[in-house]
């Protein structure tokens, strides 16, 4: 009796515990669930609320500014919401600040700024970002100033983006940081400075010649400064707004990558974050997907291509004469720049059409990667080498066999001169 009691016992005991587990997990179940649908339905409310914007398309006949970005930002997470309701909340964290000062990056404060450039006279150019100046600093070192426009709406984002990606990016064909400000409200970037502008201005500027050999090293210095981006960083960074706005020339005519703002690091880059880029360099699969992959930065690479070939700008529809010309063979010969006719190998620029054309192809996947046109873009150069090396040993080989003849001649002269003085001592 006493064993069949505390039987009973135990099995009231673990019956009752387990009962008490069952309702637990109930409770707990149901208010997880609650919280994910309040959730849910809270993201819907807000995703709803948001605005579809449309591209803006700055044509020749609605802007003069060819450098405009077109960004059409949509929220799509709780988390991204709240980090745009908190305008400046990034600046405030010190671990980034102190990231930033170990990448080697100065930080200035808004007197030596205002002091370095004049009081913010000297202007270099404006953008949709905000306004570049001219500056020097106490050390001597010339550089570009530029400042968020306050009004700027991406611009915080796309400040923060700079110096977390170009403090730890650095290759002779990106264009270098060398400090920031955040000092009384303003956001300033300070860069090295690149006399020869951008390649946009060098292209569409009448006064401006740039010959082919330029234009096909530029072509090769984009290609180095993509590929570091594409396959030499780690992780991979896709810039996101190439363009020849966005390429700057030093003193030398070399080319370097510049504008990082809209850039992303390749392994976050699969959130949907609206359209960011500029028209006429935008990947069409991009528009129709919105998904941008490395094969979109190639696409803007080709369009950039056919500029330094035809001096065509996107706004001018060179998508337009770039098909025309591919239905004919030489096609590209038809829209080549006045200034380079007669005054270029014909066929190095059809090489280079062609690489173009790849990168254009309306399949991202059929696309090169970058590596591939680099290596396509060096073997033209190499070509040249080679021909020139083989018409310098030409002619080093003829010049000798001259100077080979002019010795025998000579020495016949002079046997003929001996002969002659021993007929005549005979």
């Amino acid at each position: 009796m006493v064993e069949q009691a505390d039987l009973v016992i135990i099995g009231v005991t673990v019956g009752v515990a387990l009962g008490l587990l069952i309702a637990c997990l109930l409770f707990f179940g149901i208010r997880w669930y609650k919280k994910r649908a309040h959730l849910s339905r809270c993201t819907n409310e807000r995703s709803s609320s948001v605005t579809t914007l449309p591209i803006r398309t700055n044509g020749l006949g609605t802007s003069t500014d060819f450098s405009d970005t077109t960004t059409i930002s949509i929220p799509t997470s709780r988390t991204e919401i709240l980090q745009e309701k908190s305008h400046f909340s990034w600046w405030n964290h010190k671990k980034k600040d102190q990231f930033a000062s170990a990448s080697g990056i100065l930080k200035y404060s808004y007197k030596d700024i205002q002091k370095a450039t004049q009081n913010f006279t000297t202007v270099l150019g404006e953008g949709s970002f905000g306004v570049v100046y001219k500056a020097t600093m106490p050390s001597g070192e010339v550089v570009a100033v530029k400042v968020l426009a306050p009004n700027s709406k991406q611009g915080e984002k796309e400040f923060q983006t700079e110096v977390l990606l170009l403090g730890r990016l650095h290759h002779r064909n990106l264009v270098n940081l060398v400090g920031f400000c955040v000092d009384k409200g303003q956001r300033i970037l300070v860069y090295e400075f690149m006399s020869n502008g951008s390649l946009e201005k060098l292209l569409y500027d009448e006064e401006q010649d740039l010959s082919w050999d330029d234009r096909l090293q530029i072509a090769a210095d984009i290609s180095h400064g993509i590929e570091y981006l594409h396959e030499g960083a780690v992780p991979p960074v896709i810039h996101r707004d190439l363009k020849s706005g966005n390429i700057l020339l030093d003193h030398t005519m070399r080319a370097k990558v510049a504008d990082f703002g809209l850039s992303k690091e390749e392994v976050f880059d699969d959130r949907n974050s609206g359209l960011k880029g500029t028209y006429g360099y935008m990947d069409p699969a991009y528009i129709s997907s919105n998904k941008f992959t490395m094969k979109s930065d190639i696409y803007s690479f080709g369009i950039i291509i056919f500029e330094l070939i035809t001096a065509i700008h996107p706004h001018q529809n060179l998508m337009e004469y770039i098909n025309l010309a591919a239905m004919d063979h030489n096609g590209i010969d038809e829209i080549l720049d006045k200034q380079l006719v007669g005054k270029c190998n014909i066929e190095e620029v059809r090489q280079l059409a062609r690489v173009a054309h790849k990168c254009l192809h309306k399949s991202p996947k059929k696309r090169p990667s970058i590596g591939e046109v680099s290596q396509g873009i060096r073997r033209i150069k190499q070509r040249r080498l080679a021909k020139e090396n083989t018409l310098s040993f030409a002619g080093r080989s003829f010049s000798n066999l001259s100077r080979a003849f002019s010795r025998i001649e000579d020495q016949q002269v002079e046997l003929s001169r001996r002969n002659s003085m021993n007929q005549r001592a005979a």
